[in-house]
């Protein structure tokens, strides 16, 4: 069993490709590897977290999708999920998202992130946000950002904007692999090749 991080999918989004110049002519085709790769690289056994922005458009569609991908899912939203804590949406209409938001992740983790540990003791922060913000982003959601307490963090949001790794922060975010989930393998790599 592999434990997987992956974040910034944003299923549905056909904006998404010009403003992070993602290189598919389509949302569908976009979707479509998004979904493949993830496919071909996590197996039925394995965990994937997923620190946020699964899908925007046609949410129900992108939810859908991801229901359809092997693994176990845990997902840690972000901004653009409907059901993220700092959605002003109604809470009748959360409800209703959250359910759908169910039939897709098995566990679904709110307010600003969670810590788990990797194999050797090695602890790392799972948020959406960076503890850094990237000058592309406005300040109000930095409320959301997780406190600095030395660990590393993995996060999203930032769609490569402040390098797969700056800090002790690792983006996950497909942007930044290929469109792919990176392994704890691969990110344990990394901590360790900078002295953890």
């Amino acid at each position: 069993m592999t434990v997987w991080f992956t974040s910034d999918l944003h299923l549905g989004h056909e904006n998404i490709i010009r403003y992070c110049d993602r290189p598919f002519s389509s949302v569908e085709e976009m979707d479509d590897e998004i979904c493949r790769r993830w496919a071909e690289t996590v197996a039925e056994d394995d965990t994937v977290w997923v620190l946020g922005d699964v899908c925007l458009g046609d949410a129900i569609r992108g939810l859908v999708r991801v229901a359809e991908l092997p693994g176990r899912k845990v997902l840690v939203p972000g901004n653009h999920d409907r059901i993220w804590d700092g959605n002003r949406m109604h809470p009748d209409l959360r409800k209703l998202w959250a359910g759908r938001y169910l039939s897709a992740f098995d566990e679904i983790i709110g307010g600003v992130g969670c810590a788990i540990n990797l194999r050797g003791g090695v602890r790392v922060g799972l948020s959406h946000f960076p503890y850094d913000r990237d000058l592309r982003f406005r300040s109000r959601l930095d409320e959301w950002r997780p406190e600095d307490r030395g660990d590393w963090l993995l996060h999203g949001h930032a769609h490569g904007g402040l390098g797969p790794v700056h800090g002790r922060q690792i983006d996950v975010g497909v942007d930044c692999w290929d469109f792919t989930p990176v392994s704890w393998e691969q990110i344990l790599g990394i901590i360790e090749g900078a002295g953890r």
